[in-house]
């Protein structure tokens, strides 16, 4: 990885200065010093012409700090950070919960409360993930212990998965926005100016534009996450606000204060309405000839991560719009554990592609074996 520290006239001559031997004299005038010098002029235009070999390297070949550097100089692209989840707590007794107390699942995966708040018997609070990424994204009904004592408090839970705990965007990721942003140039609120704004959200994964979806100067735009999942309801709101805020509803007169009066990236006169792509599930049924050594839960969970992958892959394609059959035969022999599988039914086809819609993403269902 070629990384050029650019070094001044003056900096070289201090730490050439600085390597010479104090019996000689070193200040300005001196001999020692205008030898020095003469060679930090030389030294720094190497050091300029490095930098500018430098920066005639390919994006394809950066990588970390240099290619987001890069990245951003070129096309004003900025890498999207690591966030933590969050989730909705249900606890269980009478008292307070202080911001920064502690629930955990039983694997050591700990949330912090954000709010500070009095409850009677029963009660919700919002909590993060204390570490960034997917580490956080966990299940329901899996955050149930206090690593810590509340005083009052006998039950932990959360009813809903937790959501929006992403990893810094990959090289891969970032690389590919901004060569889309070559391939699809950006002019004044056309469909690539819409889905360059909606990637540039951090947890965004992808996004798809529906131009005059409920006529004239109307907009769709629809969003799927960074692990390729239906977005969230606070990141569709993220989004919404970040392109074209829809403001406070007069419930009078049924409009909004902002929505269309260019508040946010779009342009005036443009109503966005940003959604969330819609699940859809892929089931499957199975007879598979198992290993030894391996459970049933264990086959499962080995199919189910290799399908994940591969739904991962064509989400929100523009080449295809199905989910293969025969890919996810080939997908089941090739998890470990499995030494053959016949009766494969994808949601109930023991042949057919799973057609998926313009607004939909797919996720994994369940893997069931008979």
């Amino acid at each position: 990885m070629l990384s050029v520290n650019v070094k001044t006239e003056e900096q070289l001559i201090a730490d050439m200065l600085g390597n010479i031997s104090n019996v000689y004299e070193k200040s300005q005038g001196h001999l020692t010093y205008d030898i020095t010098k003469t060679n930090a002029i030389e030294l720094a235009l190497l050091y300029k012409y490095a930098l500018s070999i430098a920066n005639l390297r390919l994006v394809k070949d950066l990588t970390g700090d240099d290619l987001t550097a890069r990245v951003y100089d070129n096309k004003g692209i900025v890498r999207k950070v690591a966030t933590r989840a969050k989730v909705i707590l249900t606890l269980t007794g009478t008292g307070t919960i202080d911001k920064e107390d502690l629930f955990g699942t039983p694997n050591k995966i700990e949330f912090a409360s954000l709010e500070k708040k009095q409850i009677e018997g029963m009660g919700t609070i919002l909590a993060e993930c204390t570490q960034v990424g997917n580490i956080g994204m966990v299940g329901a009904n899996s955050i149930t212990e206090f690593p810590i004592t509340i005083t009052g408090f006998t039950e932990v839970n959360n009813s809903n998965p937790s959501f929006d705990g992403f990893e810094e965007e990959t090289d891969e990721s970032l690389k590919q926005r901004y060569y889309e942003s070559l391939k699809n140039p950006i002019t004044s609120n056309n469909q690539a100016h819409f889905i360059y704004w909606a990637k540039s959200v951090t947890g965004v994964g992808n996004a798809k534009v529906i131009p005059l979806w409920n006529g004239d100067l109307t907009v769709k735009i629809i969003i799927i996450d960074s692990n390729m999942q239906p977005a969230s309801e606070d990141l569709v709101n993220t989004v919404q606000e970040y392109i074209d805020p829809k403001g406070i509803l007069d419930t009078n007169t049924n409009t909004w204060s902002l929505w269309g009066t260019g508040a946010g990236s779009s342009a005036i006169g443009n109503y966005c309405t940003v959604v969330s792509a819609t699940a859809k599930n892929i089931d499957l049924e199975c007879s598979i000839t198992k290993a030894n050594g391996y459970s049933d839960k264990e086959i499962k969970q080995n199919i189910s991560t290799k399908i994940t992958e591969y739904l991962k892959e064509i989400a929100f394609s523009t080449t295809i719009n199905y989910v293969s059959h025969a890919k996810i035969i080939s997908l089941i022999l090739s998890a470990d554990g499995v030494l053959d599988a016949t009766n494969v039914k994808v949601n109930n086809s023991l042949s057919e592609n799973v057609i998926i819609g313009e607004e939909e993403v797919p996720t994994m269902g369940a893997v069931t074996l008979i």
